[in-house]
Formats: C-alpha cells, sequence, structure tokens
C-alpha cells in the first residue's frame, strides 16, 4: 500500500501516537489563536473598546454558520479515516472525490445566503445600534470567505485522517504570519477599520488552503485520482452526507445555544459584549489543548476502528484524558495568577474598567470547569471518529438547551454572573450524555468483533442473552 506521507495509528503505544500526533496540531492551533490574539488585540487596543465588541458581537452567528460548515468538513473525513485504517486504497480516493465536490457545494450556498442575512442575523441577537454597522461590514466579509475556509478545514482534515499532522500546521503558521502582517497593513495603514481583520482572515485562509491541497497532490500517491474515482456515486455521496450532515447541524445546535447566550450579553451593555469577547479570545487559546487532543481522537478512532481494533479506541481516549486532565489543573492555576495581565492584551484596565472586571469574572468561571470541556471534546469526537455522528448531535442539543436555560433564568436572575455560567453548564450537560453512550458504543463494538470470529462467537451470543434476560 502506498503510504508516503501517511501515518498509520493502529499500531505502537496509544500514549506515543497521542503524543506524537497532537503535538504538530497543538502547535497550530496554538499559532492560530495567536494571530487570532493579534487580529483582537489590534482592533481593541487601536480602534478602541467598541469596535472589539463589535467584533465580538458577530461571535455566535459566526458559530452558527461556519460551524455548519465546518462540521460538514469533519464528517466527510471520518470515512477517509476509516478506509485507510482498513487499507482500501480505491475506497480512500473516491471519498476524498466526494468529499471535495460536496463541500464544494455547501460552501458557495452557504456563503451566498449568509452574506445577505448577517444583518438580520444581528438584529434578531439584540446587538447593540452603536456597533451594529461595524459588525456587519466584518461579519459579512467572514461569510463571502466560507469557500476559503472550508478548503484549508477540508483538505486539511483529509490529510490528518491519513496520520499527516504535521503539513496543515505547516500552512497554517505560514497563513498566520501572513494574516498578522495584512491586519497590520489594512487597519494602520489603509484604515480599514474592522473589515482589515476579516480581508486578513480571509487571504489567511485560502494560501493556508491552497498549500494542503498543493501537498496533497504532489506527495500523496495513495490520492492521484483515475477517472474511475471521479465517477459521483450517489450512494457515496448520501452515506457522507448521513455522517456529515448530523455533525454539521451538531455545531449549529450548539450555536443556537451560544447565539441565545449572546443576545442575553448584548442586552447587558457594551462593557458585557467587549468583556465576554476578551475572556473568550484567552479561553480559546487555553483550549488550544482540547482541540488538539479531540482532532487526534477522531483520527486515531476512524483508523483503528475502521482496522477492526476497537480496544486501541479506549486505550488512546485514557492517554488524552491522563494528559488533558493535568492540563486542567495548571491551565486555572496559570488563569488565577496571571489573568488580568494576559487580558491587558485587549482591553486598557485603567480606562476601562469595568470591561476588565467583566472579562477577569468570565475566564476564572469557566477555566474552573475546563475538566468537564476536555471530556466533552475528546469523548465526542472519538464517538464522530467511530462514526456515530448522529449521537454527537444529540449531545450538542444538550449544549443547546443548557445555554439557553442560562440566558433565559440565570441571566435576569443574576446579570453577568449568571451569563458566565453558560459554558460550563453546556459541557456537564453534554458530559452527563456522551459518556454512558461511549461506554454503551464500546460495548457494541467488542460484541460485533467477537461475533464475526469463530473463536468468540459462543460467548457473544451467551452475552447477548443475558443482557436481553
Amino acid at each position: 500500500m502506498a503510504r508516503t506521507m501517511t501515518r498509520d495509528l493502529t499500531q505502537g503505544s496509544p500514549m506515543r501516537l497521542v503524543v506524537s500526533f497532537a503535538a504538530p496540531l497543538l502547535f497550530g492551533v496554538l499559532f492560530q489563536q495567536f494571530y487570532s490574539f493579534v487580529d483582537t488585540a489590534i482592533v481593541g487596543q487601536y480602534l478602541g473598546a467598541a469596535k472589539l465588541a463589535a467584533v465580538g458581537a458577530t461571535g455566535s452567528v459566526n458559530f452558527l454558520v461556519i460551524g455548519l460548515c465546518l462540521g460538514f468538513c469533519s464528517g466527510f473525513s471520518i470515512p477517509i479515516a476509516q478506509a485507510f485504517g482498513a487499507r482500501e486504497e480505491g475506497e480512500v480516493r473516491r471519498c476524498v472525490w466526494h468529499a471535495a465536490v460536496l463541500s464544494a457545494a455547501f460552501s458557495l450556498v452557504f456563503a451566498l445566503a449568509a452574506a445577505l442575512l448577517c444583518r438580520p442575523m444581528l438584529r434578531l441577537m439584540n446587538t447593540p445600534e452603536e456597533i451594529i454597522d461595524s459588525s456587519v461590514s466584518y461579519i459579512r466579509i467572514i461569510f463571502a470567505a466560507i469557500p476559503c475556509c472550508v478548503l484549508y478545514n477540508m483538505a486539511s482534515g483529509i490529510l490528518r485522517s491519513l496520520g499527516d499532522s504535521r503539513t496543515p500546521v505547516l500552512f497554517l503558521v505560514m497563513a498566520s504570519l501572513v494574516n498578522i502582517a495584512l491586519d497590520l497593513f489594512l487597519i494602520l495603514v489603509c484604515h480599514m477599520d474592522v473589515a482589515g481583520a476579516a480581508v486578513a482572515t480571509a487571504i489567511s485562509q485560502l494560501l493556508s488552503g491552497l498549500g494542503c491541497v498543493w501537498v496533497m497532490v504532489k506527495r500523496f500517491p495513495i490520492l492521484h485520482l483515475s477517472r474511475e474515482d471521479r465517477q459521483f456515486s450517489p450512494a457515496l455521496a448520501w452515506r457522507m452526507l448521513g455522517i456529515g450532515l448530523p455533525m454539521g447541524l451538531q455545531f449549529s445546535i450548539t450555536a443556537v445555544g451560544s447565539v441565545v447566550v449572546q443576545w442575553s450579553v448584548n442586552g447587558l451593555g457594551v462593557a458585557a459584549v467587549a468583556g465576554v469577547s476578551a475572556a473568550g479570545k484567552i479561553s480559546a487559546f487555553f483550549a488550544c489543548v482540547f482541540d488538539a487532543l479531540s482532532s487526534t481522537m477522531a483520527t486515531f478512532a476512524g483508523q483503528n476502528i475502521g482496522a477492526r481494533k476497537p480496544e486501541r479506541v479506549s486505550q488512546g481516549l485514557r492517554a488524552a484524558s491522563i494528559l488533558g486532565t493535568v492540563y486542567c489543573l495548571l491551565a486555572f492555576g496559570a488563569v488565577l495568577l496571571f489573568a488580568r495581565p494576559l487580558l491587558g492584551l485587549f482591553v486598557d484596565g485603567t480606562a476601562e474598567p469595568g470591561v476588565m472586571e467583566k472579562a477577569v469574572r468570565f475566564l476564572t468561571i469557566n477555566a474552573a470547569f475546563y475538566i468537564p470541556l476536555l471530556f466533552v471534546n475528546i469523548v465526542r469526537l472519538s464517538i464522530q471518529g467511530m462514526g456515530y455522528t448522529r449521537i454527537a448531535m444529540l449531545a450538542g442539543a444538550f449544549e443547546m438547551v443548557a445555554r439557553t436555560a442560562v440566558a433565559l433564568l440565570l441571566v435576569p436572575a443574576l446579570g453577568y454572573t449568571g451569563a458566565c455560567f453558560a459554558n460550563p453548564a453546556a459541557w456537564i450537560m453534554a458530559d452527563v450524555f456522551l459518556i454512558p453512550c461511549y461506554l454503551r458504543i464500546m460495548r457494541a463494538q467488542r460484541q460485533r468483533l467477537f461475533a464475526d470470529m469463530p473463536e468468540y462467537r459462543r460467548p457473544a451470543r451467551r452475552l447477548r442473552s443475558r443482557s436481553a434476560a
């Protein structure tokens, strides 16, 4: 089997594989957050708290739309990882071709619809009038550039499915440097206001996506498509949609809760919006480890289920849990010690003390619940990697219900402090659903594997009969 630059996660120490696969992913996510930091720092320090609030007010609606697209990308990459783990090269190529066609179609539709509807969506979210024009100018460009975002995420997802977690990081670093340079040029020199930050993001995403595609074509023989591979199969497309659609809906369902919370925060004034925006950026930085571990588990679970090795999925999840829990404790300590200096990158604590106080409160409360967030990420992505995307979608519904309840009940009662508990409530609710589901899925996977092995057929049947009893 041609495996140039590919990586097999079905053999070897799970702990070592998780660490080595997650390390470049972590570096990439950290660098992505770094240039996001620069984005926000330039907006907050040079354009002021109102412009920072304008960008922050778009976060939930951005997550609602972009998350739907990225969910499709993540879902389409799962059959690729499973086919690779099963050593089916032809199926890998067919899945890659169908993923590309479906992603292109969906990204164009979403880009057009979202760009046209961004102002009505922001008005529904109760966005303050003094910042809504700036919010619209920023998010409209982000939405119009959805195909650029999808290009990078689909290409990087394919590469990770084949075991290559380094190439996407290299192009992400390159694009991040371009993004920083364009931020400075477009905002400080060209005076494009918040629209400059959006244009810089779009261009950097396009460059990183094109870079990943170039590597796929040049260095992965397994992805060299024949005419037969490019024949469109409605059955395969429908199967991939059956995985991608629930994952996309999971992102969007989760985002609905975030939109409701954003609506409640918007009603508390510009200072509250700016505080949540600044704290959200710092929290996203600390969550980079969770993102890296979850992406690792999606590929690890997909390849090992394809190779019919469910026990290795549990071993990989155990390794990710140990690493993540130690990190959560260290991260909470860092927030307690350094919250104000970190938030000072975005907020002038002297000129805007109210914003700083709100940002510190939001960040500290969220950091206290990072362990539940860890398990939401790694358990959900393990389940998705095994192909059970509808369960992940239901977990998103639990998050939505929790955030909506906080927005409608706690925020009116407790004000800004109530909003600070929206994310922790969502993470805990999702874990209450996901962890029992994961245990049940693994039990079913083991029974299915044993049933297919002659030496285990009788014990498997006895196990099923006891369960039925």
